[in-house]
């Protein structure tokens, strides 16, 4: 099913200026962003070399073929979404909430195609003067596994799934607020379950040769989608899963996780 990517926009004569950068102790750097009142985080993910596609300890039973072969990326460093985007975001910057599970606006927003989230990002940019955009898959793939900071798990934040993401078999047929299970190794939330999120790129076959900030397929028209769902089962949060949809698709389970480039 499409969506319809047209709704209402206020967008203001004079953007807001963001709130300058934070830095977190903790977990590294960090930017707060504010627009409208209401506050959201990406976090530095420094660049490095990794595996990508389903290295060992993503190998189950029935490995889709699309995982394969690993090969080597290499990615300069850029900023990731800490959580998915929230209905509260989304309906500030947009003026409407699309979501089919409303009641609290940190859930993650949710029906909402890869064309819709093009449309968003245009308006928070005007808002914000950034240059925001959905990650790479490449770039998705490389957070999710906690960047330099990686322990190879098989989910985003561990092996214990029930830790780390509202799936199939906990999340009682619902999104869930952003920010409720554990987070990754770069303090990343809900990299597996929640909400599907949109990446960039159209799906194309990987190549085994090393690639450097890959862009994706030239040719095709499915876009990426990555992390599972909680709809979903476990198998498909895995952190080297791939799906694809058209990108004038959405669905329950359809959200995104902002990037910004250093």
């Amino acid at each position: 099913t499409g969506c319809d990517d047209d709704g209402p926009v206020n967008v203001p004569a004079e953007p807001p200026a963001p709130e300058p950068p934070t830095y977190s102790e903790d977990f590294g750097k960090q930017i707060v962003f504010t627009v409208k009142g209401v506050k959201f985080t990406m976090m530095l993910v420094e660049g490095g070399t990794f595996a990508m596609g389903a290295t060992s300890e993503q190998i189950v039973k029935d490995t889709p073929e699309d995982e394969f072969p690993v090969h080597n990326v290499t990615l300069s460093n850029y900023y990731i979404g800490e959580t998915e985007v929230t209905q509260e975001l989304w309906n500030t910057v947009i003026g409407e909430n699309p979501s089919n599970f409303k009641g609290d606006l940190q859930r993650p927003v949710e029906m909402v195609s890869w064309n819709d989230c093009q449309t968003f990002i245009a308006k928070l940019n005007e808002l914000t003067g950034k240059a925001f955009r959905l990650p790479t898959e490449a770039q998705w793939e490389y957070a999710a596994r906690g960047g330099k900071q990686t322990k190879k798990y098989l989910y985003s934040g561990g092996d214990d799934l029930d830790a780390v993401a509202w799936h199939y078999y906990n999340a009682s047929e619902t999104t869930h607020p952003v920010k409720t299970k554990r987070p990754n190794e770069l303090h990343l939330y809900d990299m597996s379950g929640n909400v599907w999120e949109w990446c960039q790129d159209v799906k194309g076959a990987y190549g085994s040769f090393p690639q450097t900030n890959p862009a994706g397929s030239v040719n095709g028209v499915f876009r990426i989608q990555r992390g599972g769902c909680w709809n979903w089962d476990s198998w498909f949060c895995r952190i080297s899963e791939r799906c694809s949809n058209l990108p004038t698709s959405c669905g329950f389970a359809d959200g995104l996780r902002l990037a910004l480039t250093e």
